[in-house]
């Protein structure tokens, strides 16, 4: 199968959000103010066993149930099974993205496409490292792919600049024809 194509089919499978960023080059976001030293997991279901968390502080418990309200969250945006207003409400400044998201998740792989996360690296209160995979029917087909999570509103979140690379991806790397959201993010 075309590579390309398939990462094309991939990311509007999975509403995109995050398959970051040139995949790793778009890698630091300005996170919103959390309002919160402490984040607050989120009741996301996840849809595979909790990834390994890791800080580059050395660890608590508020960073354990971080990364797995993270693993939750960001697992949830990829699946098919997340409703279009839900997968707006688990990316950074998900309004702003809402018809974006709505149009990518009209693909015919929508429903085959996943993300399973294999690491989770609090780096701040508002801020963590994603390590992960996107499938298609249950096949690692982008491997080794990093993102980053940002708490926003009371919840771990698709970090806007990992949604913006995939859209650059998808573009075929060209940022122009890019929501002005993403502009901004960069």
């Amino acid at each position: 199968m075309n590579s390309h194509r398939h990462i094309s089919q991939l990311i509007g499978a999975s509403a995109l959000v995050a398959l970051t960023a040139t995949l790793a080059a778009c890698g630091g976001s300005s996170p919103s103010s959390a309002g919160s030293s402490a984040p607050a997991t989120t009741s996301a279901p996840a849809t595979s066993p909790a990834a390994s968390a890791t800080t580059s502080s050395g660890g608590s418990g508020n960073n354990a149930a971080a990364a797995a309200a993270i693993t939750a969250n960001w697992e949830a945006f990829f699946s098919a099974k997340t409703p279009d207003s839900k997968r707006v409400m688990l990316l950074q400044d998900g309004p702003e993205f809402a018809s974006v998201i709505k149009s990518q998740s009209g693909s015919g792989l929508a429903a085959l496409a996943t993300a399973k996360v294999t690491n989770v690296t609090v780096n701040s209160p508002t801020e963590a490292t994603v390590d992960y995979e996107i499938l298609v029917s249950g096949t690692p087909e982008l491997k080794n792919q990093t993102g980053m999570a940002v708490y926003e509103d009371g919840t771990w979140k698709v970090g806007v600049t990992s949604f913006c690379g995939l859209l650059t991806i998808e573009n075929a790397g060209k940022t122009s024809g890019l929501p002005a959201a993403c502009k901004s993010a960069t």
